[in-house]
């Protein structure tokens, strides 16, 4: 991958011209001077529909976004980014999360050796137990079956697993999925409280096996296991997903129950591997598999379709164009489905630690906005929340707006309503509300022109608010794949515009290393070496 300073190529100047010219249109008179406005920014793939007509762009924006794509030769860098070069570069690292859901008879070589059979290894290893867990075959210690499943992990080692399993959850099986993953003691004695040992698998996931929270949370549950339960039982229902052999068997889990992770997985894009299992076992492993297909899907359609016509590559382009042209900071996420109320989160750990650097390839201070803030809830929860500020707030806040043709359980009146909200709200972002139409609406109310007067100015709408439309048939696991692998993909255009490195995330190593120091003194009860606002707060911690 070449470093390439994005503001440097052509295609970057001429839209910096560009915008001059269009930063004031409103997208309500783009939509009346043309009327096949609609017809031309569209995307039609599979059982995913994206409607994009609703930005504050043109065709001539698009293509110098696509120019701009080109100069900084993203083609070339997808074709590094699934054929094991070490694009990773401060950590030497290959990116090859899109190998986990690769087809059978793929190859993808790292170092010289093809990895596809071992990760076909691993996954026959995830099948084989999730089947005996969830069929009753392997049992704990009292030969009584397993009625729960405890993830504990942190970072990608949880929020893929917990995002995943609750997004799915109408396809769940009998097994209860619960997951640890804060330090915070509160949380990890609440969730072991009403458990019993008997009937409880742990899934301890950490591909060190030495990150703090994940084994001291570890630590805690095996010690609440072991009150009541002799130690040799622990090898029945413990597993691990790690890297770290020692570790792990010394802990007391046998190394047939470790399922193995890659150097080459980043953490926040793990859930393709054996980080998820507790998948696996929630929705088993056909489901788990057909999530795993329809991520490759979209790889494929990232990978060889034209940029016009490439789902991930269009969000990412309109994307930069808000933030680096519009300046806008945030973009919120919004799925019309209470089955997606992790996404939003779920996306944040994805994007903004993988695009939130400020040094580019090169080692040099970028000299303009990488990563944007990601946010949002399920509509129509949103509706009565935020959406003032995004109607008529003074940010502009881009919006991805997700929904499905279909509903799980058939409920068609319910959902109707949902989608008739989905569709209504990217409509009146559009268009707004002006104020002759306002006046209209209050004369025909009754109210007199005082009175009109008087209100009339807080009833206007400014419309123009940028809006993409994601419209999927039903939510399976196959498009849940799809629409994860969706926003990875994005997330990477991202990166290669930006010139950075995504798939590191250096900027999480600062605060633990300081919060190892101060653990220290906790126990020393010697507070020294920090700022005067530090010390204060620790010595009225350590004193109370």
């Amino acid at each position: 991958m070449k470093n390439i300073n994005p503001t440097g190529t052509k295609a970057w100047k001429e839209l910096e011209k560009h915008f001059k010219e269009i930063e004031n249109e409103h997208m309500r008179d783009m939509f009346k001077n043309d009327e096949e406005r609609a017809e031309k920014f569209n995307i039609q793939w599979e059982d995913f529909y994206l409607d994009y007509s609703k930005n504050r762009f043109n065709e001539k924006t698009r293509d110098l976004l696509m120019q701009l794509a080109e100069e900084c030769e993203l083609k070339e860098a997808i074709n590094s980014y699934f054929s094991g070069v070490s694009i990773n570069q401060t950590e030497n690292r290959p990116v090859l999360h899109t190998a986990l859901r690769s087809a059978k008879d793929s190859e993808v070589n790292v170092e010289g050796a093809n990895v596809i059979p071992e990760v076909e290894e691993v996954k026959t290893k995830i099948r084989n137990f999730s089947e005996e867990i969830i069929g009753g075959d392997r049992k704990g210690y009292t030969g009584k079956a397993f009625t729960d499943v405890v993830n504990i992990g942190i970072g990608g080692s949880d929020l893929g697993p917990v995002m995943v399993t609750d997004s799915l959850r109408y396809y769940k099986n009998h097994l209860n999925l619960h997951f640890i993953s804060n330090v915070d003691g509160d949380h990890v004695h609440d969730t072991i409280q009403d458990l019993n040992p008997e009937t409880t698998l742990f899934v301890i996931v950490s591909k060190t096996f030495t990150t703090m929270e994940t084994i001291s949370n570890a630590t805690t549950v095996r010690e609440w296991f072991l009150k009541s339960v002799p130690e040799e039982e622990v090898s029945k229902h413990f597993v691990a997903v790690s890297t770290n052999l020692e570790e792990v068997e010394s802990f007391g889990i046998a190394r047939e129950n470790i399922f193995p992770m890659w150097d080459w997985v980043g953490g926040r894009f793990s859930l393709w591997s054996a980080v998820g299992l507790s998948i696996s076992l929630a929705i088993g492993y056909e489901n788990f598999q057909s999530l795993l297909q329809g991520a490759h899907k979209m790889d494929v359609h990232f990978r060889d379709s034209e940029f016009e016509n490439n789902l991930p590559v269009q969000l990412a382009m309109l994307s930069i164009w808000y933030n680096n042209f519009f300046r806008a900071e945030s973009e919120a996420v919004i799925p019309y489905t209470q089955y997606l109320d992790k996404f939003p989160s779920y996306l944040q750990q994805a994007i903004m630690e993988s695009n939130g650097k400020s040094i580019d390839r090169n080692g040099d201070k970028v000299n303009y906005e990488t990563g944007t803030i990601i946010w949002g809830e399920p509509g129509t929860n949103s509706q009565h929340a935020f959406f003032q500020l995004i109607h008529q707030g003074t940010k502009l806040i881009p919006a991805d707006f997700i929904g499905f043709k279909k509903s799980l359980f058939g409920d068609k009146d319910h959902h109707d309503k949902l989608m008739a909200n989905y569709f209504a709200q990217t409509e009146a972002l559009l268009n707004g509300k002006s104020e002759a139409e306002v006046e209209e609406d209050l004369k025909n109310k009754g109210l007199s022109q005082e009175e009109i007067d008087k209100i009339k100015a807080f009833k206007v709408f400014e419309g123009n608010k940028p809006t993409n439309t994601i419209l999927v048939d039903k939510l399976t696991p196959e498009s849940m794949g799809k629409l994860i692998a969706l926003y990875e993909h994005k997330i990477f255009v991202q990166g290669v515009i930006w010139n950075i490195f995504s798939y590191d995330q250096w900027g999480v190593e600062l605060g633990k290393q300081l919060a190892n120091k101060i653990l220290e003194e906790f126990a020393t009860k010697e507070v020294v070496n920090h700022d005067s606002s530090t010390k204060k707060l620790l010595k009225f911690y350590i004193q109370n």
